[in-house]
């Protein structure tokens, strides 16, 4: 009877517990779409409001720059409120073969500004690089993209464009990685840049991934053509991560599937297997190959911290400075 009473005890305590917990609301969500600037940029969210608007139309917003011509690469859905950082604006309208053709000519209008740019940072000796020059929709601003190793005083500059174009200037140092966003190129896989193509924003790269994927820690290996750690690293790592989870460590002692021991000579990630120097009773080594899951080891243990050369430092150092994309 104590028994019963007990278990019935435990019982009630349960499920004043359920019915005592909270209940998670639904995060609140918001209907938006997401709006392009440029072919491989970030997506940002604007309010469509009741126009009809469908993907790869072409809208008329009003941003912090002003007001700006852009592509619809995400048709109209709903997100969570916490995605929005900003206040989202409402589309102003869906863009008219009016607008298409200012946007075309804002473009014509802005190879142009780049070459006189050229002339003005060549007559005043800057130590720049221009990359980049575009337009705002409205022509309430120019923007001129450049690489430098340090700081420039380019205040004689933009006063000499302002007095060319006749309206506001912003000059903007951008990082290499940047630099090859904007303008392209193909990797050492043989395809186009990712960061050209698909990627909107970049992603933190560590020595640590090529380490975990047992690539070379050769420099000149694992960076792309911006001269910094390859954005492909960060792919597979969660890949990698979850089956190296799986896998003993190089000179680990593991139990074989038919009795006895032998230490991990080196593993193949991909495939799970392992190479095990087994030593027999006269002393005779053999390296046998086999499955992960047919051995007995313990779980693998979280790698010591890598070891990397001054060359090595200098570059996870320049990944760290050069931090997020400056593109708008």
């Amino acid at each position: 009877m104590d028994n019963n009473k007990k278990a019935n005890s435990r019982k009630a305590n349960v499920e004043g517990r359920k019915s005592s917990g909270r209940k998670t609301e639904a995060e609140p969500k918001v209907p938006v779409i997401g709006v392009r600037f440029r072919d491989n940029g970030k997506i940002y969210y604007f309010s469509g409001g009741d126009l009809p608007i469908k993907l790869n139309d072409h809208v008329i917003v009003e941003t912090a720059r002003g007001v700006e011509y852009g592509k619809v690469v995400l048709d109209n859905r709903e997100v969570e409120e916490k995605r929005i950082i900003s206040t989202l604006k409402p589309v102003i309208r869906i863009a008219t073969p009016e607008d298409k053709e200012i946007h075309e000519r804002n473009i014509v209008k802005s190879r142009d500004a780049f070459a006189i740019c050229l002339e003005k940072i060549k007559k005043h000796g800057l130590e720049m690089k221009l990359i980049d020059c575009e337009y705002t929709f409205d022509n309430n601003k120019v923007l001129f993209y450049f690489t430098a190793d340090g700081r420039i005083d380019f205040r004689e500059l933009v006063k000499d464009l302002a007095a060319v174009f006749k309206t506001r200037i912003e000059l903007r140092q951008i990082g290499v990685r940047d630099e090859t966003k904007i303008m392209g190129g193909i990797g050492v896989c043989g395809r186009t840049l990712c960061c050209n193509t698909f990627l909107s924003e970049f992603i933190p790269v560590s020595i640590k991934m090529a380490k975990e994927q047992s690539l070379s820690l050769n420099p000149a290996k694992i960076s792309g053509v911006c001269g910094r750690l390859m954005c492909c690293l960060k792919n597979e790592q969660e890949t990698y991560e979850y089956l190296n989870r799986k896998l003993p460590n190089n000179g680990d002692e593991v139990k074989l599937p038919e009795g006895g021991k032998g230490v991990v000579q080196s593993v193949n990630v991909l495939r799970q297997k392992v190479k095990v120097i087994i030593t027999d009773e006269r002393g005779e080594k053999e390296l046998v190959e086999y499955n992960a899951r047919e051995l007995t080891f313990q779980p693998r243990r979280k790698k010591d911290k890598v070891k990397v050369d001054a060359e090595l430092k200098k570059l996870e150092a320049l990944e760290k400075q050069e931090g997020k994309s400056k593109l708008s």
